[in-house]
């Protein structure tokens, strides 16, 4: 039995943006070279080159958000770009970043325009450059440059919705009281140590649970659980509070709550979600094997339909490229 909510029809709130002349420096002209926007620019992706006393490459301090554009019947859309601009703002706040959500926003729609990518990974990212002498070592970050780039991939990454085996990796999540839950660029060599070493014992993605036995997420997803048809959210402090798992809870009506790991064990289903993710099953948990997920299958439908504009109730949540 589904227990996935019926859509109650809203308004379309669609930002559409006007129309802007895409500006491209004399050298970014080469036929077949993808394009970036990188410091108020678009140039070819073989361009631009960061010094090696860049900051962000020597500590991390920089912050990035994963977008998804998807192809509607009415061009390309991007899924809930202003709500990701805002959680990247937050993550500049903190490192003194300046960061221009309106700028970002038509940076981020001008690079798919130029790219001509309607199905697409899309990458913002803003970080710490150098000092005004050319020298970056050291942690006081205020002085240094900032930069700011947005690059657009045609191109699968992470799970995209397919069916994954998890394991509960031996490495435990970063403490929400130590690196809030934000996309903070040094943060994720947390999830790169998680997912290489499940990689290694031939697993697609690793599980953080804490030492209390609660599940916190996946190395770039948040997670679910179905048990006897009802669907509930993994809810932890130390969790990246995703968008699209936001999206799921209210496309399915899911409560959120935290889950201890011998739960997750126990369910019927198990999925995990992010945009880059999408909606994925999880066909097995160390040894535990996962049947059919006839639940998680309606809600990647759903899902699917709602971020190609196939679904009234949720157009509000697209914005025009």
């Amino acid at each position: 039995m589904s227990m996935i909510a019926t859509p109650t029809p809203t308004p379309a709130t669609t930002r559409q943006p006007a129309p802007h002349r895409i500006e491209l420096r004399d050298d970014a002209r080469r036929p077949g070279t993808p394009l970036l926007w990188f410091d108020g620019e678009l140039t070819r992706a073989d361009t631009p080159q960061a010094p090696l006393t860049t900051h962000a490459m020597h500590y991390g301090t920089g912050v990035f958000e994963g977008i998804r554009s998807y192809a509607t019947r009415d061009g390309a859309a991007v899924f809930r770009l202003p709500e990701h601009l805002e959680r990247m703002r937050k993550g500049a706040d903190l490192l003194g970043i300046d960061f221009d959500v309106d700028a970002a926003f038509e940076a981020t729609l001008q690079t798919l325009r130029a790219n001509g990518h309607r199905d697409a990974y899309v990458r913002p990212l803003t970080w710490l450059g150098s000092g005004a002498d050319g020298i970056s070592v050291g942690l006081d970050v205020p002085g240094l440059s900032q930069h700011f780039m947005v690059m657009t991939l045609p191109t699968v990454v992470h799970l995209n919705g397919k069916r994954s085996r998890l394991t509960v990796s031996p490495w435990k999540r970063n403490p929400a009281s130590s690196l809030p839950p934000l996309k903070l660029c040094g943060a994720y060599i947390n999830s790169i140590l998680a997912k290489r070493e499940s990689r290694l014992r031939g697993f697609d993605e690793a599980l953080f649970v804490d030492e209390d036995g609660y599940v916190v997420e996946c190395t770039g997803a948040n997670v679910f659980m179905v048990r006897s048809g009802e669907i509930t959210a993994v809810a932890h402090r130390d969790a990246l509070p995703g968008i699209t798992r936001e999206t799921v809870i209210a496309l399915s009506g899911a409560q959120s709550r935290p889950v201890t790991h011998h739960e997750l064990l126990d369910a019927d289903e198990v999925f995990v979600c992010g945009t880059a993710a999408e909606v994925a099953p999880i066909s097995a948990l160390d040894r535990r094997e996962f049947g059919d997920n006839p639940i998680t299958r309606d809600l990647q439908a759903l899902y699917a339909r709602v971020v190609r504009g196939e679904e009234a109730a949720y157009t509000h949540w697209l914005t025009a490229v």
